[in-house]
């Protein structure tokens, strides 16, 4: 087997148990969620087939939704960025990503904060708006996303900081 395929396959698999294990029952002042299982949507690789992604992130959302008992939102907003996911990278990454030459420990801090920033505030806007389900609640949802939001991209940098390659 292909070592890129095994790596992303341990990825998928760490990144759900620690959220169901650990961040799913972090709910400070009922506006913290952090949801770092996102993390395997930023840093999947680029070339890779676009529909098994989609399906991939449709298995990753569910799953995250059986161990939350969600109701399918998780499924929902990772499906979602998926999609778009290509157009923020084009985006924040300009002709780099027209030519899929990225390597993420490559892209300077600014694009990669910035592309990170944009998937999660999406992510968790569809998810608490899907949450909610309700209008008369939308500053209710925006504080939700406003700071879940910036706990998981904080999340997200710490931890693509600390287990990213070094590069010589």
């Amino acid at each position: 087997m292909n070592s890129n395929f095994i790596s992303q396959i341990l990825r998928f698999i760490v990144l759900i148990l620690v959220q169901i294990t650990i961040l799913n029952h972090i709910n400070f002042l009922e506006y913290l969620n952090p949801y770092l299982y996102i993390l395997f949507i930023v840093l999947y690789p680029i070339k890779n087939d676009r529909m098994v992604f989609l399906l991939v992130s449709f298995l990753l959302g569910l799953v995250v939704d059986m161990f939350s008992d969600s109701g399918g939102i998780h499924a929902a907003a990772c499906v979602t960025i998926t999609y778009l996911r290509p157009l923020i990278l084009k985006w924040t990454l300009g002709t780099v990503y027209e030519y899929q030459s990225i390597k993420f420990n490559n892209i300077d801090f600014s694009a990669r904060l910035m592309y990170i920033s944009i998937l999660t505030i999406i992510h968790h806007l569809i998810l608490f708006l899907l949450e909610v389900f309700n209008f008369s609640e939308i500053f209710l949802t925006l504080k939700k996303t406003l700071f879940s939001s910036i706990f998981t991209i904080l999340l997200c940098i710490i931890v693509t900081i600390i287990f990213s390659k070094r590069s010589k």
